[in-house]
């Protein structure tokens, strides 16, 4: 599958000769940088596009169907980063970072949360979401993957990211060649393991931990704002039990 970001009507007119070999799509065409079109191969399932913190600011939330019937959640983001010309703090995009991270935390099959956070890999906020949301940061043990700015190597970030639940195995990680954008694109090939859980352990949250990402939440007032949870009646789970988040 293909997940492109900052994508507009152009983009969306270009892109159309993927479909042939991507056929399952969910398109946001925006001209305010925000865009956002996922191609697959995979066949969704219950998606949804919202827009959950800012008007202007879309998200994508779906069921990837794989062989053999298992259910992955892809929950895919890019909130908008503090910056003079976007938002003067950074509580837009820690709202959403934790509202979408809470949503995921109880899921009972395998999850991944991707897209251009805006945010390092190292910061507060990016490790109270992995506390929060029990998912596990790929790059742990394997690198940076700066991802910004593309054309300046003397300045780059982490700041294009993957996040994905214990049911899951990295078999490979990559950052691409330059193509042409300031972001270098990213690949990642994921394999469901169901003796995974047992084995990958991710940060722990504690009651702090989670009065934090209440109180994020509630200068944005998004605490009662519903993320879309995919759901499929015909859902194979390959995890014997939920992965529950509880806080210590």
């Amino acid at each position: 599958m293909l997940i492109t970001l900052e994508t507009n009507a152009r983009w969306e007119r270009d892109l159309s000769s993927l479909e042939e070999e991507y056929p399952h799509t969910l398109k946001c065409p925006l001209d305010n940088l925000y865009g956002m079109h996922l191609y697959s191969r995979f066949p969704l399932e219950d998606p949804k596009i919202q827009f959950l913190v800012q008007p202007k600011i879309p998200s994508m939330h779906l069921l990837l169907v794989l062989p053999g019937e298992v259910r992955v959640r892809l929950h895919c983001l890019h909130p908008a980063p503090p910056s003079p010309t976007e938002n003067p703090s950074s509580k837009e995009r820690d709202a959403e970072l934790v509202l979408v991270g809470r949503s995921v935390a109880d899921a009972d099959v395998p999850v991944v949360v991707t897209g251009d956070l805006n945010d390092v890999a190292w910061s507060a906020t990016t490790r109270l979401f992995r506390k929060v949301s029990g998912l596990l940061d790929p790059r742990v043990g394997r690198g940076m993957f700066n991802t910004f700015h593309a054309r300046y190597p003397f300045c780059r970030w982490p700041v294009d990211h993957f996040f994905h639940s214990r049911h899951f195995t990295v078999v490979r990680l990559a950052r691409l060649g330059y193509c042409g954008s300031d972001h270098f694109p990213v690949l990642i090939e994921l394999a469901v393991d169901i003796n995974a859980p047992r084995r990958q352990k991710g940060l722990d949250a504690t009651a702090g931990d989670m009065d934090e990402a209440r109180e994020k939440m509630n200068k944005e007032g998004v605490k009662s704002v519903k993320v879309h949870e995919p759901r499929s009646r015909g859902a194979r789970k390959p995890a014997r039990k939920p992965l529950r988040r509880r806080a210590k």
